[in-house]
């Protein structure tokens, strides 16, 4: 084989999608923490889904502009930093196609050369031993040896004999693979990915899915039932308009008077639109002043309630009320838990995307909300370090202005919001807040789902554990005691207040004798424990 078409192409990335599918929770095992957060191999195939989505749904005739339209579908469904790097290794093997109407092997070799040059560009501190160094030295070697293959399938194998050799050597570039015994999740989820692309170009392409499996843990989130006696808009209205220029504020300044739970996302090329409205054909004929249109799809809402073309989190959004004026300042935060998405409520969050370990949101979900917050300035909370890529790409994406806080987990998150204050700028306020978030200490207690050892504690599974930033700090058989033995090495002479969320699983008795407990070992600090109702985590932890 000396060429791949564009059908070869599209059935190469189909069965790349299908074989991470397969293979997403190996790649979920090599977390290097033994927790139950280990999702890398789900957000890099609910990333890669997306990009076969978009592919699936375009007419492109050329497989530069196929790629493209890869690269988009990456980008809208990213979740996790995992997912947002392979959008990006996505988006510069785009741009290393553009024009192209054939993948020859030069052409595949520079293609990967441009993916890992913008993988690297997308990540502030790029960190060797990770996905970035497999997709790298994947490609280095490619371009190396690119003259001496004209078969692409043999030049194929080749390269990815070399991303298997990079894979195996991320434990000796960093140490914390090495101490856990793991690869790296990234780095494998990109050779699983080229793997299940060889396989279709050797005839032996990947055709089914994994059924999704019920993970212990795992968030369900469920859409609500919508009643339909009070519905004054009567049709849900969805479609796609390809688009030769970013007309986003236009079509959804024609369509605001339309009707309600008004979504439109996009960005120059493809824009997503979804509106609630008694007379469709005025949305689609404003939209047709933009561009053409494709995947229509209108729902009498009085008969039925099918939204199918927008994820749950955009349907959410659809429900939530965008204040009639626009104020100073608005949140978007990204949290789990009744008690949590409550305490959120009440320190002045506008908008809350469901998502959090094990869930991370997708870029379009947070773009969903940031669309929603009817402000001047929103600032979103990602709440946790595996969502901040998403959450910068949903900011780089729209036209509003917007900040993101790093806020590594909801202790800082709850923080931020306390230590807002509406009648200062930007910049101080983000100041003010970065510097609350800096004076906490934060943990969590979990469960470990492997044998492991770390930091010098030998951990068996089942073991409940308590880590706070990158360090397991206690492990033992019951959680209340393993909590407390956390909050003694967190707390210094200068701790005056400790908070605990508890989780989903914490009964209010165990609550209450934990609460005692603390009260005995630091008797002259202030202990609150709050239900947070959060899943995975049974308590989460800030000591001030």
């Amino acid at each position: 084989m000396d060429q791949i078409t564009i059908t070869e192409f599209k059935e190469a990335l189909i069965s790349a999608s299908n074989f991470l599918e397969i293979n997403k929770e190996h790649v979920n095992d090599l977390n290097v923490f033994p927790v139950p957060d280990g999702d890398t191999g789900t957000n890099m195939s609910k990333t890669i889904k997306s990009a076969v989505k978009q592919v699936l749904a375009s007419d492109a005739t050329e497989l530069g502009a196929l790629a493209g339209e890869m690269s988009r579908g990456a980008l809208m469904g990213a979740r996790g930093n995992s997912g947002v790097i392979l959008s990006q290794l996505f988006r510069g093997f785009a741009e290393g196609l553009k024009g192209q109407d054939k993948l020859t092997v030069p052409v595949l070799a520079q293609a990967m050369k441009s993916a890992s040059e913008m993988t690297y560009l997308a990540v502030m501190k790029p960190t060797e031993g990770t996905i970035l160094t497999v997709g790298r030295e994947s490609a280095d070697f490619a371009v190396k040896h690119a003259k001496k293959y004209s078969d692409l399938i043999l030049f194929s194998e080749a390269v990815l004999e070399r991303a298997k050799e990079s894979l195996a050597n991320t434990p000796n570039l960093l140490p914390v693979l090495k101490e856990a015994g793991v690869v790296d999740a990234g780095g494998q989820g990109l050779v699983t990915i080229m793997e299940g692309a060889l396989k279709a170009l050797k005839g032996e392409a990947v055709l089914g899915e994994a059924e999704e499996a019920s993970e212990h843990g795992k968030q369900k989130i469920e859409r609500k039932e919508i009643s339909t006696d009070d519905i004054k808009f009567g049709y849900c209205t969805e479609f796609i308009v390809n688009t030769k220029s970013n007309h986003v504020e236009d079509l959804k300044a024609d369509l605001v008077e339309r009707g309600d739970s008004l979504i439109v996302v996009g960005d120059d090329s493809m824009i997503k639109v979804h509106v609630h409205t008694n007379d469709p054909g005025l949305a689609i004929q404003s939209a047709l002043n933009y561009g053409f249109l494709k995947d229509i799809k209108v729902d009498n809402m009085r008969l039925q309630h099918s939204e199918r073309l927008f994820t749950d989190y955009e349907v959410e959004a659809s429900n939530a009320e965008v204040p009639e004026e626009k104020k100073p300042y608005g949140f978007v935060s990204i949290c789990a838990g009744k008690g949590i998405e409550e305490i959120f409520r009440q320190v002045g969050v506008d908008y809350l995307v469901t998502g959090g370990q094990t869930m991370n949101p997708s870029t379009e979900d947070i773009l969903a909300g940031i669309d929603r917050v009817n402000a001047e300035h929103i600032f979103v909370l990602p709440n946790n370090s595996n969502i901040f890529l998403a959450a910068e790409a949903a900011a780089k994406i729209t036209d509003k202005e917007v900040t993101v806080l790093k806020t590594r987990s909801i202790p800082e998150g709850i923080n931020a919001c306390v230590h807002f204050m509406p009648d200062k700028g930007v910049e101080e306020n983000v100041e003010s807040m970065m510097e609350a978030v800096g004076d906490l200490t934060t943990g969590q207690v979990t469960y470990a789902v492997r044998d492991t050892e770390m930091d010098g504690i030998a951990i068996k599974k089942g073991d409940y554990i308590g880590i706070s930033g990158k360090k397991i700090l206690a492990k033992g058989q019951s959680i209340n005691e393993t909590t407390v033995e956390m909050i003694e090495k967190m707390v210094d002479e200068d701790a005056t207040f400790v908070s605990l969320y508890a989780g989903e699983d914490v009964s209010e008795a165990d609550a209450e004798a934990l609460e005692e407990s603390l009260e005995e070992a630091f008797p002259d600090m202030d202990v609150e424990i709050l239900r947070g109702d959060q899943p995975i985590y049974y308590y989460l932890i800030s000591v001030e």
